[in-house]
């Protein structure tokens, strides 16, 4: 049985499974139009009549620059390629997930330990 929540009695109430899956009258939703991408609307309006400007952009499309950088056949990691600050980024994690490990095993040794009665 399908329920409905009535507005008048504040109450549930049963009701068609038509009814319980689109409450009020709605019906499955259909795109009737897409939106605007965002990144393709210009930053500024054109004010001139008749012609139109070459919009201006939010931003330059590095893409191409970064794809260039990251297949390029140099020997190095992937994840080191972005220069010192990925050498910086990558030698933290393996100090920390090296640092944990221990901290892991030194815990467990002293959770294995008897505790000394006094």
């Amino acid at each position: 049985m399908y329920y409905n929540f009535n507005g008048f009695t504040q109450r549930l109430t049963g009701s068609s499974a038509q009814k319980a899956y689109y409450p009020q009258g709605l019906q499955a939703a259909t795109p009737v139009e897409s939106a605007p991408l965002i990144f393709a609307t210009p930053t500024k309006s054109s004010l001139g009549h008749g012609t139109h400007p070459v919009p201006e952009y939010l931003g330059k499309n590095k893409v191409r620059d970064l794809q260039k950088l990251f297949q390029k056949p140099d020997g190095i990691p992937v994840h080191l390629k972005g220069g010192y600050m990925d050498k910086l980024l990558y030698r933290i994690t393996m100090a920390l997930t090296i640092g944990g490990a221990i901290y892991s095993l030194v815990a467990l040794i002293l959770a294995a330990q008897p505790q000394k009665k006094k």
